[in-house]
């Protein structure tokens, strides 16, 4: 099988084409066979893949790569240090601990978010233009995480990209939908344009863009800790990294991207696309370790979003909105783990997140078409009892993403608190952070939980009465995701609880060999104590909830109103939008508007001018020629046509006329000779 490992992304590239070419013909059970069932084949492929990948002999080092053929021969040319490199891209495949986990991740949890889309997706237009996108997403991401180099990842970086355009903006008709995929089409390429110019100075630099050897080389004492190409590498692939992951300051897109269907925003915002800066700055773990400066703008700008994005969602109504800005918040704490060089974390939440993410996206889902459509929380509650299949799944979500042991949540973001403190680069001040966000998390989401399914009923009298649950098309993904939401952690159970951290284990060879200093020695109590004090914010955060929302209703509107302007700050998201509107998008506009003046009033003008030129002089000759050069002609022709008159009447090519006319001559010559004025002028003459 893993000699076929590139049938894992074709079986989504072929039912991508099957909808997009011939979708419209089919029926809707077709549809579903192809565009479900082939993913779901792409899965099984992956899942034997895997097992195969784990019996490998040790002669392979942890990595199984698969050459398809050869793209880009460009042959021979000369490095940035002056020696001579021959440079090639192949299209392969790479499979290593860090793929696998990925390549398991975007099979299983998209085949989820597929057949839950079969009953979301059941009553919309364009049912299989939406599944055509949707596979040729999942191939645009299987793509970009079994790539063996980083201009095929970066092929897959563009498709996913290309992707979330589309499924984004899937109700076009509806303009805030189209608008928010321009959004996030044009801030994605902006870190895209980073991440451009990362690949262009690797390959100048290594001479090659294939991961394990520019690993090898980057490991090999040529190069050295905060080298200044390094750096300038690492910092332009995490500006890549912080617009395809929503990180500050590019992650303005992620929150409008909600108007696309819910499935969509479970498949980009929870095991996919969004997860692909995590990847890409693990995959690049040894260039990073090079480089300190920059691992601390990755730890920076990860605590920053955090907590950033954790305040938005307090206040936020919509409720795929706040499940927008929690996923800012988590994508920030990988980064905060990959910052502290813990890689092997911030994969580990990587993971753990896309099982509580997805099924809190696919849950909002259930009670968004429960409620025909509505997503204000304002207009909800007390739907507990009504679709309880629904509440119980999203309720362990809720207690996953907010660090309530034993589920997921607490083993992957209790593993990062500690290596933010205690880290090869960990410091308190980071951990304070994440500590903090650990808190608002729990808060925001049971403040969410509290106002949907708890409480009075706020549900608007003529939706109330069409209340359902879900077909089981839509439960059965709920179920399974809400079963990985609890047992997912225990693959990463720590060694300071017994543990034996096999998913950290797994992930060693990809990490190792980092010239990272050691972590800092503390006593075991310290680690017991600082996860209970991340546990017991969490309690508190779940308590203070429940008490706003649910013992005392209407409380947290009097919290509002007693700091309305920090509160209309929260509210308005800081003012961000507008803020890139007044400084980036409407300059922007002036100098359009600047540019097309000039280009109407210089460009145009000049070329206007020179066509107006070009016509005056035609017409002056015009003029000239019809009232000078032709009058003159027609003079002469006149007049040669004048003198010429008796000619024309002699020469008429008729011999009678020659005939009468010679006659004529001789009698007018007779009559002159024997006339008598002739014979009187003769006589005298003599």
């Amino acid at each position: 099988m893993l000699d076929y490992i590139w049938l894992i992304p074709i079986f989504p590239l072929t039912g991508a084409a099957i909808q997009l070419f011939f979708g419209r013909r089919l029926s809707k059970a077709a549809v579903n066979l192809f565009s479900v069932g082939l993913p779901g084949l792409s899965f099984l492929w992956a899942a034997g893949c895997f097992v195969q990948f784990l019996g490998l002999p040790e002669q392979y080092h942890h990595v199984f790569l698969r050459h398809l053929y050869t793209w880009l021969p460009a042959g021979a040319f000369h490095l940035s240090n002056g020696s001579l490199g021959n440079f090639v891209v192949n299209v392969g495949m790479q499979l290593d601990p860090l793929s696998c986990v990925m390549m398991l991740v975007v099979t299983g949890v998209g085949f989820l978010i597929h057949v839950y889309s079969m009953g979301y997706m059941a009553h919309e237009g364009g049912y299989y233009r939406f599944f055509g996108y949707l596979n040729l997403f999942m191939f645009s991401m299987l793509v970009l995480v079994l790539a063996d180099n980083y201009l095929m990842m970066f092929v897959g970086w563009e498709g996913v990209g290309l992707c979330s355009y589309l499924l984004i903006g899937f109700y076009f008709l509806r303009k805030s939908a189209s608008d928010a995929g321009k959004k996030a089409f044009i801030v994605n390429r902006i870190g895209d344009a980073g991440f451009l110019l990362a690949v262009m100075l690797i390959t100048v630099t290594f001479g090659s863009l294939d991961f394990q050897r520019v690993t090898d080389l980057a490991r090999d004492p040529h190069f050295h800790v905060a080298d200044g190409v390094i750096t300038a590498i690492c910092l332009l692939l995490f500006v890549g990294a912080t617009g395809k992951s929503a990180q500050i300051p590019l992650y303005v897109w992620l929150p409008d991207a909600m108007e696309g269907p819910t499935p969509v925003s479970a498949l980009i915002h929870a095991a996919t696309m969004v997860t692909a800066g995590v990847y890409m700055v693990a995959r690049s773990n040894a260039l990073y370790a090079l480089s300190p400066h920059a691992l601390a703008w990755v730890a920076a700008i990860g605590a920053s979003t955090a907590i950033w994005a954790a305040l938005i969602g307090l206040v936020q109504n919509d409720i795929k909105r706040v499940l927008a800005y929690s996923t800012v918040s988590q994508l920030g704490y990988m980064f905060l783990a990959c910052g502290v060089g813990a890689f092997g974390a911030g994969v580990f939440h990587l993971m753990t997140h896309a099982f509580f993410k997805a099924l809190l996206f696919l849950a909002s889902g259930s009670v968004i078409h429960a409620l025909s459509g509505e997503q204000d929380m304002r207009k909800m509650g007390a739907l507990k009892s009504k679709i309880p299949v629904t509440y119980a799944t999203m309720a362990i979500a809720a207690l996953a993403i907010s660090g309530i042991p034993p589920l997921a949540g607490f083993f992957s973001k209790d593993e990062i608190l500690w290596d933010a403190f205690a880290g090869p680069y960990g410091h308190p001040m980071l951990w304070a952070v994440g500590w903090i966000t650990a808190g608002l998390t729990a808060f925001y989401m049971f403040r969410l939980i509290f106002m949907t399914f708890w409480g009075e009923s706020r549900v608007d009298h003529d939706v109330e009465h069409h209340i359902h649950e879900s077909p089981r098309s839509m439960l059965i993904p709920l179920v399974t995701l809400a079963v990985l939401s609890v047992i997912g952690g225990f693959i990463g159970w720590p060694k300071s609880l017994g543990g034996g951290d096999w998913f950290g284990k797994f992930l060693d060879p990809v990490f190792e060999g980092n010239p990272l200093v050691s972590a800092q020695e503390f006593g075991r109590s310290l680690e017991y104590a600082l996860m209970l004090l991340s546990v017991l914010t969490a309690v508190v955060g779940i308590g203070i909830a429940y008490r706003m929302y649910v013992r005392r209703p209407g409380s947290g509107d009097k919290v509002a109103a007693a700091a309305p302007a920090l509160y209309r700050v929260f509210l308005n998201k800081y003012y961000i939008d507008e803020i890139y509107d007044a400084l980036i998008v409407n300059r922007v506009k002036d100098l359009g508007s600047l540019l097309a003046a000039f280009d109407l009033g210089v460009v145009d003008g000049t070329v206007n001018g020179v066509g107006w030129a070009t016509r005056m002089s035609g017409e002056i000759s015009r003029l000239w020629d019809t009232w000078v050069i032709d009058g003159l002609v027609n003079a002469m022709a006149f007049f040669v046509k004048i003198m010429s008159y008796p000619v024309r009447v002699l020469q008429t090519g008729v011999v009678q006329n020659y005939a009468w006319f010679i006659t004529l001559g001789v009698l007018i010559f007779m009559l002159y000779f024997f006339s008598p004025i002739h014979m009187l002028t003769a006589l005298f003459a003599r």
